[in-house]
């Protein structure tokens, strides 16, 4: 939902979250024309599968769920793979993380909420990331 309210700026609230999508989409952003490819990877990967899914990617949005611990729990681990595989050697230019933020979506089912707009600043702060809440 979050990538299709990127590109149309609409909320679309019927389409299958299990889906793994590539989206294309233009913007211009500081005067200058940028292309993305967004890899909308829905949650659904393996090890493996996660490892290539982020060697192909340039930034990152970590998405977790106000709602959902667990996903919550997974924001680290993924962190510390961006980390690891963008500081591998092997990749062109090594040493230069892309960008990563962390984003807590789900904001606005307050009664709902199992992960505290704290915890995610206080993981944010620990990761040296941006971090936002959104709805």
């Amino acid at each position: 939902a979050l990538t299709v309210r990127f590109i149309t700026r609409r909320f679309i609230g019927d389409y299958d979250p299990t889906l793994e999508m590539i989206y294309r989409h233009v913007a211009v952003i500081d005067g200058e024309m940028v292309h993305f490819e967004i890899l909308d990877t829905a949650g659904q990967e393996d090890s493996l599968q996660i490892e290539e899914k982020i060697k192909w990617g340039d930034g990152f949005a970590v998405v977790y769920s106000v709602t959902d611990r667990c996903s919550f729990d997974e924001v680290m681990r993924l962190c510390f793979l961006i980390n690891h595989l963008h500081s591998s050697p092997k990749r062109s230019g090594g040493a230069e993380q892309p960008p990563v933020v962390i984003v807590g979506n789900k904001k606005d089912l307050q009664f709902d909420r199992m992960v505290s707009t704290e915890d995610g600043e206080n993981l944010s702060k620990a990761l040296k990331l941006p971090f936002y809440e959104i709805s």
